[in-house]
């Protein structure tokens, strides 16, 4: 009896030795060794500097009242000017955006007397809008139509690319070329063969923008000269990670 059981434990440690050794997690299987080489991770950048094909500017008009629905009433009739002259220097409608309304009471704390309330001076509303463009070459005598129509409050322009995708479709094979010198290099540094390409993810930003140039907001001079607007350059960046796999 006892040497059929010492029989049946060698038989078992026998086939345990004879099994590839492995972990149980969360009912997958996760082998303990491989034959495979190791894995190289890094990731490779490629920035593109274009000129802008479109530019947004933002404009806006702030009134008061002595009381809220005066201020409100003043200020969209000089929206309402705002708006006209943007569309009529070729903005179309669906380019022109409320980005903010706001009505706050004002008060003047001025002289005030100690135990006693500011004084109430009335309602005051700020409404801007951003318009988008893409001509360029318009966007100075665009913020000059925005200021005689009555715009007090004038931010931008900002430069962009109406498809920045289309901007990084060259750069993606440089990245993906300078990725395999780069691996190559590693491999043969460290001993290996080569390399094995496993996977490839991508990740794009748009790249800092150039100073946003100072618009001079003043009436043109006697020869008719409008606002100068320098557009410069917009960069925009694509990442791509790789993974490769050294080979002996």
């Amino acid at each position: 009896m006892t040497k059929q059981l010492f029989a049946v434990m060698a038989s078992g440690l026998a086939l345990m030795a004879a099994t590839p050794a492995f972990a149980q997690q969360g009912g997958s299987t996760v082998t303990a060794a491989t034959t495979q080489g190791p894995i190289l991770s890094f990731s490779v950048s490629e920035e593109v500097r274009s000129r802008p094909d479109q530019a947004t500017v933002g404009a806006g008009v702030t009134t008061t009242a002595p009381t809220a629905v005066e201020a409100m009433r003043a200020n969209a009739a000089a929206m309402d000017k705002l708006i006209a002259a943007a569309k009529a220097r070729g903005i179309k409608a669906e380019d022109i955006q409320t980005s903010g309304i706001n009505l706050s009471p004002q008060y003047d704390y001025n002289n005030q007397t100690p135990g006693q309330p500011p004084r109430f001076l009335g309602y005051q509303v700020s409404n801007t809008v951003r318009a988008t463009t893409g001509k360029i070459e318009d966007i100075g005598p665009l913020l000059d139509a925005l200021v005689a129509a009555g715009g007090t409050n004038i931010d931008g322009p900002s430069f962009g690319m109406k498809d920045p995708d289309a901007q990084l479709v060259g750069a993606r094979g440089t990245a993906i070329k300078a990725a395999e010198a780069k691996a190559q290099d590693y491999a043969r540094l460290a001993g290996f063969r080569g390399v094995e390409l496993v996977s490839i993810s991508e990740g794009s930003f748009g790249g800092p923008q150039p100073p946003m140039p100072m618009v001079r907001l003043q009436a043109m001079d006697a020869a008719g000269k409008a606002t100068p607007v320098e557009p410069g350059r917009v960069s925009n960046t694509l990442t791509l990670n790789f993974q490769y796999r050294l080979v002996r």
